[in-house]
């Protein structure tokens, strides 16, 4: 059964959407988990049904349950909040394939780089209210001048889980 969404704006709920992240540390013998509590952002589905949009993590949000370490992870070793207090993701391009799945290009910028990103999401529930994607990729935080690695403790990817859901925007 193909999904199909009607044209128009779309907010982002944030009080039922997640953001989270998962890394593997102490040689991999930990994971650290963490969440945004700050989301924000907007959308547009064309007439084409393409839809297109920006999402915004605030930095200064992630909670990995460490209070420690959350301060650790929003010095200038990792996402240098006081310069670079957002997230971004822009989705240049979001189109509906194979049912249920969305795929979708755009960019993701951390600490001012910028580097492009393609993913596939999942359309999981839709009803009268709105929409919910889930998706789940991986991310090498050096790409974006996150290197810092004491005694080669953090090692491979980020991936990054996020569940959004949206609702028609009022003018």
């Amino acid at each position: 059964m193909t999904v199909t969404v009607e044209t128009g704006q779309w907010q982002l709920d944030a009080t039922a959407s997640s953001v989270g992240i998962r890394h593997k540390t102490m040689w991999g013998l930990v994971t650290v988990k963490g969440a945004f509590g700050a989301l924000g952002g907007r959308g547009e589905v064309r007439t084409d049904g393409s839809a297109v949009g920006t999402l915004t993590f605030d930095v200064a949000s992630l909670d990995t349950k460490n209070a420690k370490r959350d301060t650790h992870l929003r010095s200038e070793h990792f996402f240098d909040a006081d310069h670079h207090p957002e997230i971004t993701f822009v989705a240049r391009s979001a189109e509906l394939r194979e049912g249920d799945r969305v795929h979708v290009v755009g960019q993701l910028t951390v600490r001012g780089i910028s580097r492009p990103l393609s993913l596939t999401a999942r359309v999981t529930d839709r009803d009268a209210a709105g929409l919910a994607l889930d998706t789940e990729f991986d991310v090498d935080r050096e790409q974006f001048g996150m290197g810092w690695n004491q005694l080669g403790m953090i090692r491979g990817r980020t991936t990054v889980t996020a569940t959004l859901r949206f609702s028609r925007a009022t003018v």
